[in-house]
């Protein structure tokens, strides 16, 4: 369209692009390649000119803009860009499915061990759109689990992570909550009424919480049971993954139960001490690892916050986004706390996943796995090209 290109035209004298990026001819054979898996030349060549119709091929595709990158990059029209970038999912996730979860909006709260999730998520692609939450700037003692340069300290933990899931996929339809959960975002988070909530966003279909604030566990929980939302939540501890189904049980108590009766309105008037007794019972303390047990009481001490490994955020991550898929698609998953626990599965000893299920103690022995920068700007969306975000972008 002349506007578009009038746009880009500006866009390119602007001085602002650095690099431009256009291997779209490698995309169509890519795309022939996907549509046409016998490899037949004459086929092949008969994918690619269906594909391109009567678009000239200089004309055809999108174009990306990534400010903070200053690129410009040049991709397929959105169809055929995710039936080529989830194409490898095939044999494990169908392109039904594939189409069914792009329907789908996550929610992640959390995004130091939350930002590793989010991206599986959306590499895998088990959602078209998310909604992210965190009040926090990437610092250097981040750096040892979150994936992030130094050259982005002091970037919103939001925006990192809307960058980089809109430079795998720029046609994510990405949401931030840069304040975080607080109670006047929560109706937000869950695509209900509120000072943030985008005009019409919808609800979540799971939400992955990964945050430290106690209030903001159990609120979010207490609105996920209200809707039926089902939670994920991974400890960066033993391998533990935390599923509760609200979906499928709406009087399920939070946390298995483990709180008790407490409230998100209880733990208003709680000391540190109180705080923290009260997360011991949320996590089980008895079942700790003996490296997180001994540091429980060096925290503020020793120690300035709960240790986290690179290798424990990576495996948790995986663990989420598994389930997650498995969840949206319906397969069966029930509530429960399980363990992956790799000092027990590698070279430990035990001989498969352990688990424990609402309530109970993790197994030694190996019991049935279950089943199946500071001062950046606003981001805005400058006319006529459309954002591919986090502070500003575009895509045409």
């Amino acid at each position: 369209m002349p506007a578009e290109r009038a746009g880009l035209d500006a866009l390119l004298a602007s001085g602002c692009v650095r690099f431009v990026h256009d291997r779209l001819d490698e995309q169509l054979d890519e795309l022939a390649s996907c549509l046409v898996p016998s490899g037949d030349p004459a086929a092949l060549a008969a994918a690619r000119r269906d594909a391109l119709g009567d678009v000239p091929v200089e004309r055809y595709g999108t174009w990306a803009w990534y400010p903070w990158s200053g690129r410009l990059v040049r991709v397929l029209p959105e169809e055929p860009f995710r039936l080529v970038r989830t194409d490898r999912n095939r044999g494990r996730i169908s392109r039904a499915e594939q189409e069914r979860l792009r329907g789908c909006r996550i929610g992640v709260v959390g995004l130091s061990v939350g930002n590793g999730t989010a991206l599986a998520c959306a590499m895998e692609g088990l959602a078209g759109s998310f909604r992210l939450a965190d009040f926090d700037r990437v610092g250097l003692s981040n750096l040892n689990r979150l994936r992030a340069g130094v050259h982005e300290l002091g970037v919103e933990k939001t925006v990192l992570c809307a960058r980089q899931m809109y430079e795998t996929d720029p046609y994510l339809d990405v949401e931030l909550l840069r304040g975080g959960v607080t109670e006047d975002s929560v109706d937000a988070l869950f695509g209900g009424a509120g000072p943030d909530a985008p005009a019409g966003a919808g609800g979540l279909d799971l939400l992955v919480e990964e945050c430290d604030t106690p209030w903001v566990k159990f609120a979010v929980r207490e609105h996920a049971r209200r809707l039926g939302v089902p939670v994920l939540m991974e400890m960066n501890d033993r391998g533990m993954l935390d599923v509760e189904r609200f979906d499928l049980e709406p009087a399920r108590p939070v946390f298995h139960g483990r709180a008790g009766a407490t409230t998100a309105d209880d733990l208003r008037d709680l000391d540190r001490a109180g705080l923290l007794a009260c997360l011991l019972r949320v996590v089980d303390e008895q079942a700790l690892s003996p490296e997180m047990t001994a540091a429980l009481p060096e925290i503020g001490r020793t120690l300035s916050s709960w240790p986290q490994l690179a290798s424990g955020v990576a495996l948790g991550s995986a663990l989420v986004a598994d389930t997650a898929r498995r969840v949206l698609l319906g397969h069966p998953v029930p509530s429960g706390r399980y363990y992956a626990d790799l000092s027990e599965i590698v070279g430990g000893g035990a001989q498969g996943l352990p688990c424990a299920g609402p309530g109970a103690a993790p197994k030694a022995e190996a019991p049935t796995p279950a089943p199946s920068a500071p001062g950046e700007p606003t981001p805005v969306t400058p006319a006529p090209v459309t954002p591919a975000f986090a502070e500003g972008g575009a895509r045409r």
